[in-house]
């Protein structure tokens, strides 16, 4: 009987940005388990058939990252596996955003606008980020899946603190990030092309890309301040037996 070769890139019919974070180095020369965490877009988008490779793939719990606002307007049915929502960042009509968007439209480029972003969301919103965290590590046996809309922004944030809590190197998880705007392009093309004007397009574009610098930046400053992204999580009140648990799941 042949063995079945794990692969990173999930083709589940409805989605298209979704990947299995299993097969990256880890700083002892090890790899990323495969089956343990599954990065997507909005699962609410899978058809019949991709809800069937979803459970067909053994994941148990769904931890949904999106606004309460997306939750409201799109409120879960009834799903063959576990459900958690943890909004990691605040609804589009909090006063947070006049300060964050002004962050990202005054920045010379989209690796710095992202990276500056990214930041702010990590300062203001550490708590709901190691929440989210939280909930991973808590879930029982089984693929855990994170998503949020696009699956490249709190979905992206996450998977990095979830890839360092594992050690894997850096590079590795901003190569992993870089990885969602190809995937997402069918959906960001028209999106952009939508826009009102010029300008529009523009800041369209810069917020469609996920250059890997981006995220190498995020958390290179992250690491500098904190030391690790285990002791950002610390301060935002994860305890240090969650993120073992975490490097128990995602580690060989």
């Amino acid at each position: 009987m042949a063995t079945m070769i794990p692969v990173r890139n999930l083709n589940w019919d409805g989605c298209l940005n979704i990947r299995d974070l299993g097969g990256l180095p880890t700083a002892d020369g090890g790899a990323t388990r495969f089956g343990a965490i599954v990065r997507a877009d909005s699962i609410r988008q899978l058809s019949d058939a991709g809800w069937e490779a979803l459970v067909d793939y053994g994941v148990s719990r769904i931890v949904d990252l999106r606004f309460d606002s997306e939750l409201a307007a799109d409120p879960p049915q009834e799903l063959p596996v576990e459900l958690v929502h943890v909004s990691v960042l605040p609804d589009a009509d909090s006063n947070h955003w006049t300060e964050i968007d002004a962050l990202g439209d005054a920045a010379p480029d989209a690796a710095t606008a992202t990276s500056g972003v990214y930041l702010e969301f990590l300062v203001r919103f550490g708590a709901s980020f190691a929440r989210a965290v939280e909930a991973v590590a808590a879930a029982p046996e089984g693929a855990v899946l994170i998503h949020c809309l696009g699956g490249k922004d709190r979905t992206g944030l996450v998977s990095a603190l979830l890839l360092r809590l594992a050690e894997v190197p850096i590079a590795e998880v901003a190569a992993d990030y870089a990885l969602s705007a190809e995937r997402l392009i069918t959906w960001s093309s028209p999106w952009i092309q939508g826009a009102e004007n010029e300008e529009g397009r523009r800041r369209r574009t810069r917020i469609s890309q996920t250059p890997a610098s981006a995220m190498n930046a995020v958390l290179e400053e992250l690491e500098r301040r904190h030391g690790s992204v285990c002791g950002y999580l610390s301060i935002a009140g994860l305890e240090e037996v969650t993120a073992q648990r975490i490097r128990e799941r995602l580690q060989e």
